[in-house]
């Protein structure tokens, strides 16, 4: 399987599209309506529930999520409380007139395991005792970093139903780390993935970044290398990008649009061609590819969402970084990435005590809703069931957007010999993932996005 490294007509990466719609669409909502009425009507036996925790130890320079460094003068402890307080309100809204069962959950950040061992515990008791969550049945994902990853916190995330330990490596080359404004060493990070596997969850994720300046493919495979020494079920491969308002945008270069736009060229071949590289890599170790980023080894436990399907099934967002699903709204607290902003929006959470209403967010209507249902099973490598789209909506999803499949057909992001019935990703469609979900977005969506002012 080879990838060409020419540039394309389209910018091979665009944007990372975890979710859809982006926060940066979100808005204040003036109805601020009530969460029982808007979860009155939805299915609750199979949700998702996610715990974010908006604090590190340190900032990566590449990081454009939603944490501040450090947690001075009890923060976490007036954090927990808000947290606390926030799940009683929503199990409440979610009310009893019906099954409400969590079918996965997961702490993520920022980076949960800042927390010591006894505010894990007191996090753990939010989710079940508030929320009514079984950590012990359901899968049970927790974000950590070579830091953070103490044998006592580990210890109380094993006790608790843990499934899935996932840790941000990034690179096991010091240099590589350093450019990447990421203070780590490898011997640092060799320790904590010693202390991950005696813990004894049955999955664990390492996170690598390719595109690091002065990364080579020897480099970058020597990194891979060290990684499956550990023999990970999962490894994430990301791009690394430079967003505003991070460490290495405020560190880049100025230069003219001109050399800019060589520098861009040269940056997107680096990363295609690192890409390539990785996933062959894997591949003939015995991995699957699941996503672009996402790569699973073969005879690894499934320890997934179960039945939680993203594209249907709603979530439950507690924390201040996190967000909710519901069929017709999506919904959080503001949003920013500028450190001042960030640190007033976790004051502003920590002193809040009616939680009872969405503040910020954006409705999803039937046109958003099949894009979203779209984007999100052709970025997977499985692709989409169309029946199961013509099941839910009632139309083709050849027809609906015939104009950007058909886009993707010429550039050859299609795969032609899927089965009847799949719609999905060839090779290099795959590759192009970060193109092909900003080019699935909205006119309206896009212009939400544009409109957002970055603080």
């Amino acid at each position: 399987m080879t990838i060409t490294t020419a540039l394309p007509a389209v910018r091979p990466y665009e944007g990372y599209v975890y979710a859809y719609p982006h926060k940066t669409a979100y808005r204040p909502l003036a109805d601020r309506p009530a969460l029982c009425d808007l979860w009155a009507a939805e299915r609750k036996d199979a949700l998702s529930l996610y715990l974010h925790i908006p604090f590190c130890e340190v900032r990566c320079g590449f990081c454009n999520l939603f944490t501040r460094i450090g947690a001075p003068q009890e923060l976490t402890t007036r954090y927990l409380d808000a947290l606390d307080r926030q799940a009683t309100a929503v199990r409440e809204a979610l009310g009893d007139g019906g099954p409400v069962r969590f079918a996965a959950a997961a702490f993520g950040g920022g980076t949960p395991t800042f927390l010591t061992a006894g505010e894990l515990e007191r996090l753990c008791d939010i989710a079940e005792k508030r929320m009514g969550a079984d950590l012990r049945s359901a899968p049970l994902s927790v974000e950590t970093s070579p830091a953070t990853a103490t044998a006592d916190r580990l210890a109380v995330l094993a006790d608790r139903g843990a499934t899935r330990i996932s840790i941000g490596v990034q690179s096991f080359v010091d240099a590589e780390a350093r450019a990447a404004v990421r203070p780590q060493r490898r011997a640092e990070v060799e320790a904590a993935l010693g202390r991950i596997r005696d813990a004894g969850a049955p999955v664990l994720n390492v996170d690598l970044i390719y595109g690091i300046d002065g990364q080579t493919e020897r480099s970058w495979l020597a990194s891979l290398d060290a990684a499956l020494a550990w023999r990970p079920e999962e490894l994430y491969l990301y791009p690394l990008y430079v967003r505003p308002l991070t460490g290495l945008h405020r560190l880049g270069p100025a230069a003219g649009p001109e050399a800019a736009a060589r520098e861009e060229a040269r940056w997107d071949e680096q990363r295609l061609r690192l890409y390539a590289a990785g996933r062959d890599h894997l591949l003939e170790r015995g991995y699957e590819q699941v996503s672009m980023r996402m790569f699973r080894r073969a005879d690894a436990p499934q320890e997934g969402p179960g039945d939680y399907a993203c594209q249907t099934d709603g979530m439950i967002g507690l924390g201040c970084g996190a967000r909710s699903y519901t069929a017709g709204l999506h919904y959080s607290f503001d949003y920013a990435v500028d450190m001042r902003e960030i640190r007033s929006i976790i004051d502003g959470f920590t002193a809040t005590e009616d939680f009872s209403r969405a503040e910020v967010g954006r409705y999803v209507d039937a046109e958003e809703a099949r894009r979203r249902h779209l984007l999100q099973s052709l970025l997977q490598a499985a692709g989409l069931e169309t029946a199961a789209y013509r099941t839910r909506f009632g139309t083709d999803p050849c027809e609906d957007f015939a104009a950007e499949l058909g886009r993707f057909a010429e550039r050859g992001w299609l795969d032609a010999g899927a089965p009847d019935g799949v719609l999905r990703l060839s090779a290099r469609g795959l590759a192009h993932s970060d193109a092909v979900g900003p080019a699935l977005f909205s006119s309206g969506v896009r212009a939400a996005m544009a409109a957002y002012e970055r603080k």
